[in-house]
Parts: structure tokens; C-alpha cells; sequence
């Protein structure tokens, strides 16, 4: 077990964005995070990766208890995020950009330089190594996050919805650039509201919804649980979809009900 999460939460004042959620992560899997906008999805991982503090709970990474730990120490220890909201440094280019996360493990320049171009041929970018970070198209920027994170030597990636704003031709690249993170051996916990991703590439997936976890199984599993669907569609929804709502009355029917 790479990752132990126990009853962990977290409130801003009168809400509560996660709420006593529970899950675990094998060494070496593949897994997904979905739920709908607000549910408390990036609030749980700016907690694992240690950029947020939580109220109660536990995280223990690889067996160790890093609860409270700030976000370098997390970092350190192999457990990287990468972010929603892709943010190049301005005036840099591509490759040292990339540069910036391999200096984590990397003192010496030149061998920072040489891990963050390695990376950049892992991600798809290795021709764009000299372009000014700032102007290059989303594609490439969630690229960009991607490999910015990866030059850490991760253990333990959270993707916060690396397809987020992608086309479907955007998406279908993308894909087997993760597939290939997850064989190099990087275990892989993403939120992704992109379903034909989720459904794609996750083995397990966890529900969450204003801040609980609602359900957990495939994504093949969840898609047809009613809790999933209500959390989605509102109430109501799943008995429609599932044809146990009762029949549609007319008008007249109703009128003289």
C-alpha cells in the first residue's frame, strides 16, 4: 500500500469540504477521483500533497505518517501533485521550466538540464525543448504540468484534470502518455471529469460529493450506481434513467388527482 488515508477532513468556517473520507492506493495502480464541481476533490489533494493542513485524519505514504508534513517534505518524499491551473515560469523556456522540478533531486545544473530533456521526451514535448513556455497552446502547457512534475522522480502522481479543456484529439494523445507513466513505474491517483479517461485508463475509482466519499468501485461500476448519478444530475435522476420514476401524469390527470 503506497497511500493510507483514514477519516480525513477539513473545514473552511461553516463548510466542510472533505468530511471523514477514507481511502487507499496500491503501489503500482492506476486509480481516479470523480465527482461534481465543488464536491472537494482538489481540497483532498492539496491535503495528501501537503498544501493544505487537515482538521482531523491521517495520511500515511509508503507506511510512514505525514500528516501536517508541508509541501516539500511531501514532495521530497515522492508523493508530487500536479495543478489544475497550469502557471509556466514567465520568460523560461520548455526545458527549463522541466528544469525547475528536477532540481529537486538534481544539484548540479547541467544534470537537472539532462533529466528535465529525458522527461520532456517521455510527455511528447521534445520538440519544443527552446520555446518560450508562456506561448505555447493548452495541449502542451498540461504537458508542461505534467512533465514539470514528473521530474521530481515521483512515486506517487496526483493529476488534478491534466485533460481539463482538451479536444478529443487532445485526449486520445494524451492517454497513452499517462498508460506510459503508470508501466514506468509512477503510481497514478487522478481527478479527471473527462469520463472517457476515467473509464479508459482507471482500474478504481472513488465518488466524492460535497466532501464524503458516496461510492467506490470500477468506473464501469460507479457510472450506474443512483448515488453517483443523483450527485451528477440532481435528484430525481436516477430513478428516471433506471425507469423507476412513476408515469408521467397529463394536465387533466393531475387536475382531477
Amino acid at each position: 500500500m503506497i497511500l493510507k488515508v483514514e477519516n480525513l477532513s477539513k473545514r473552511f468556517g461553516g463548510l466542510s469540504a472533505v468530511r471523514s473520507v477514507s481511502l487507499a492506493v496500491q503501489q503500482g495502480s492506476l486509480v481516479s477521483l470523480i465527482g461534481p464541481n465543488g464536491a472537494g476533490k482538489t481540497t483532498l489533494f492539496a491535503l495528501l500533497s501537503g498544501f493544505l493542513r487537515p482538521d482531523s485524519g491521517t495520511i500515511q505514504f509508503e507506511g510512514r505518517d505525514i500528516t501536517g508534513w508541508e509541501a516539500h517534505r511531501v514532495c521530497r518524499l515522492g508523493l508530487v501533485r500536479t495543478f489544475q491551473v497550469v502557471q509556466p515560469f514567465a520568460g523560461r523556456t520548455v526545458l527549463e521550466n522541466i528544469a525547475v522540478g528536477a532540481h529537486l533531486r538534481c544539484r548540479d545544473r547541467k544534470e537537472a538540464l539532462a533529466r528535465a530533456e529525458a522527461v520532456a521526451v517521455q510527455v511528447g514535448m521534445a520538440g519544443l525543448l527552446h520555446r518560450p513556455a508562456e506561448g505555447l497552446p493548452i495541449a502542451m502547457r498540461k504537458r508542461l504540468e505534467l512533465a514539470r512534475a514528473l521530474a521530481t522522480r515521483p512515486r506517487l502522481l496526483l493529476l488534478d484534470e491534466v485533460m481539463a479543456g482538451l479536444n478529443p484529439t487532445e485526449i486520445e494523445e494524451i492517454i497513452p502518455v499517462v498508460r506510459r507513466i503508470r508501466a514506468d513505474g509512477v503510481t497514478i491517483l487522478l481527478i479527471e471529469h473527462v469520463m472517457l479517461a476515467v473509464m479508459r485508463l482507471s482500474e478504481h475509482t472513488w465518488v466524492l460529493n460535497n466532501g464524503e466519499i458516496i461510492a467506490q468501485g470500477t468506473p464501469a461500476q460507479v457510472a450506474t450506481d443512483p448515488d453517483v448519478v443523483e450527485a451528477y444530475l440532481g435528484r430525481g435522476a436516477a430513478d428516471r434513467l433506471l425507469g423507476h420514476a412513476p408515469p408521467h401524469r397529463s394536465a387533466k390527470e393531475a387536475e382531477n388527482a
